[in-house]
């Protein structure tokens, strides 16, 4: 039986592991997205996602635009960022294998991440908390910002499905997934859609950036070091499944903080096991669709 201590610390655990979990739902639905509708490796997410971070901390220093403006400032820049990255370096290799655009934003991670380093250097920078104090919930302090953070994430996942799966332009988007010459002959300039996808993607990552500032020091490695864990959640809920990097990115932050109470020497290692155990069950990802797998 536990005792009133470890269900503090049980619990108190889950509630950080579900804080973690947004951060991975919202930058997992991101690649999923630039994966699933235009097929693109984008190892970049990480340093795009940093950039989201270092763009609210320049509004604020230098603009003293608020952290409520930058949530809606930084992802159009990280957006516009991502666009001319698209148009430049991978839009002559749409039509190449996947290990190109990998092999290419992988390059583009270390130019963004140097050029980072040599202006602000490698130590991490603050991000004052729009919203500070909390609430004492009996088994921990919960800040009122990193509640924030979790009813925001979760908005912005729904809509996010909502968008793809049941309006007529994500009806659009996955058709030109599938038969783009078709959705070409209503009159859409597909190319130009999937570059605005890609955007689009990428501008999710901007915002993760920005929400993750006031919690995490803003630094030209923070990206990097969530990079492994991210490509992790989308491979076990499937490539290109929205809805499965929205449930596993959850998921694997509630299992870390589980594991953090019961096995803390193996926190770092269960998304790992989770994910070889789900591709032997499942090589395509728990929530793949017979048309991802294909």
């Amino acid at each position: 039986m536990f005792d009133h201590i470890s269900i503090q610390l049980l619990l108190g655990q889950l509630l950080i592991g579900l804080i973690n979990g947004s951060f991975y739902a919202m930058l997992s639905l991101g690649l999923a997205i630039i994966f699933g509708l235009i097929h693109v490796v984008n190892f970049a997410h990480g340093a795009q996602y940093m950039l989201g971070a270092f763009v609210a901390l320049l509004l604020l220093n230098h603009l003293g635009i608020p952290y409520w403006g930058a949530l809606f400032i930084a992802p159009v820049v990280v957006g516009a960022v991502g666009l001319l990255m698209e148009q430049t370096i991978l839009k002559p290799l749409r039509h190449l294998d996947h290990l190109y655009s990998l092999l290419a934003t992988f390059a583009a991670v270390l130019i963004m991440e140097g050029l980072m380093r040599l202006e602000f250097g490698s130590t991490g920078l603050p991000y004052a908390s729009p919203l500070p104090g909390g609430i004492n919930l009996g088994f921990m302090f919960l800040p009122w910002y990193r509640g924030w953070v979790v009813v925001f994430s979760l908005v912005v996942c729904i809509a996010t499905w909502l968008l793809i799966e049941k309006t007529k332009l994500g009806a659009y988007l996955r058709a030109a997934n599938e038969r783009p010459e078709i959705v070409e002959s209503f009159g859409i300039n597909v190319p130009r859609m999937m570059s605005l996808t890609y955007a689009f993607g990428v501008g999710l990552a901007g915002l993760g950036g920005v929400l993750a500032a006031p919690i995490y020091q803003v630094s030209p490695s923070m990206g990097s070091n969530l990079m492994i864990v991210i490509f992790a959640v989308v491979v076990i809920g499937g490539m290109g499944s929205i809805l499965g990097a929205i449930l596993t990115g959850y998921l694997i932050g509630i299992v870390e903080g589980l594991t953090k109470v019961f096995y803390p020497e193996a926190s770092n290692l269960a998304i790992f096991v989770i994910m070889i155990v789900a591709l032997i069950l499942r090589p395509n990802g728990l929530f793949s669709s017979p048309e991802s797998s294909r």
